[in-house]
């Protein structure tokens, strides 16, 4: 008899460990590359943020924008930290995603091209390299172009890989420009190119670069989790502005580089430019939708930003003074 209850039990426990598993598997945070521009998400895991607030998190490398909204559609990941423009697309294609934070309201590139080419104007005719055709790189460039009166039509847009594989190709002019950001803008400095326009300084630029989108279903299903996780993000992002010492342990341990200077001035770019409370710019965000209007001449692209943004749960927390009591520490 005590054999039989033994072995009911243990049947039992084996048929329950999956669940029991999958409920303590964390949650998966995509981050893009390795410029400064990612450690809003880097921030909150390497400071012990994530902990803090009990969110179960780990982060993951997803090269890209559209390959980020691609694994979350697939359920390969809950959060990524994408461009708003990007989102927004796929939001229109019928995608199950949400935007629900932001920490960069301006593009973080400067404009980088071959030293006779010392004007926006002198890009007529030119090939401009970008990441990848529908990406925030290109979204950019289309914004730059359009800020300097260059007809996107007068220069060649073509996808040429990552910001290493673009700084390659500018020295041996397989491309004439492309937008950059720290750290790579040195490395291009060094090997001759030179910068036409800082695009964190152009209005007509406005733009929320760093979004962090998960799937509304999602969202709506998990409301304690995505609360954690964006009191977490928020956080991280504001220690990594008020803290350098916390700022540039973040970035060494990120960045591709050991140059301590170039940490540096990445930790001094970034700090002054970051968004605190996290939230997505207005203007920034009808920018993107009308970028999205132009890709798409013949589709009725919605100018609801309820359709995209979930502010929700940021609303509860500056209801709650989260973001007060964060700033009075």
């Amino acid at each position: 008899m005590m054999k039989k209850i033994i072995s009911h039990l243990f049947f039992s426990l084996l048929l329950l460990l999956p669940f029991a598993v999958r409920a303590q598997e964390p949650h998966l945070v995509a981050y893009a590359g390795f410029a400064g521009f990612q450690a809003p998400l880097w921030a909150p895991k390497e400071l012990g943020l994530m902990a803090k607030y009990g969110f179960n998190g780990e982060l993951i490398l997803v090269p890209g924008s559209v390959r980020q909204i691609q694994a979350l559609q697939g359920g390969s990941i809950q959060f990524a930290q994408v461009d708003a423009a990007t989102a927004v697309n796929a939001i229109n294609h019928g995608a199950d995603m949400v935007m629900i934070a932001g920490s960069l309201n301006s593009f973080p590139y400067n404009f980088m091209a071959q030293k006779e080419i010392r004007r926006p104007e002198d890009l007529v005719g030119k090939k401009i390299g970008v990441l990848a055709i529908g990406g925030a790189v290109e979204t950019a460039t289309i914004l730059a172009l359009k800020a300097w009166n260059v007809p996107r039509q007068s220069v060649t847009i073509l996808a040429a890989g990552d910001s290493m594989a673009r700084i390659v190709a500018l020295s041996t002019k397989a491309i004439d420009a492309t937008a950059l950001s720290h750290p790579d803008i040195n490395e291009a400095l060094r090997l001759g190119m030179h910068s036409i326009a800082d695009m964190s300084e152009m209005k007509e630029a406005s733009f929320p670069m760093n979004v962090v989108v998960a799937r509304r279903s999602f969202v709506e299903k998990n409301r304690d989790t995505v609360k954690r996780f964006q009191q977490a993000y928020a956080e991280g992002v504001l220690q990594f502005m008020a803290s350098k010492e916390k700022g540039l342990a973040v970035l060494s341990k990120y960045l591709r580089l050991k140059n301590p200077k170039a940490i540096e001035e990445t930790y001094q770019y970034f700090a002054k430019r970051f968004t605190f409370p996290t939230r997505i710019s207005t203007l920034g965000l009808r920018n993107a939708l009308e970028i999205t209007q132009q890709r798409n001449p013949g589709a009725k692209v919605d100018m609801n930003f309820a359709r995209y943004v979930d502010e929700s749960i940021g609303d509860e927390l500056e209801r709650e003074g989260f973001f007060k009591r964060l700033v009075g520490k």
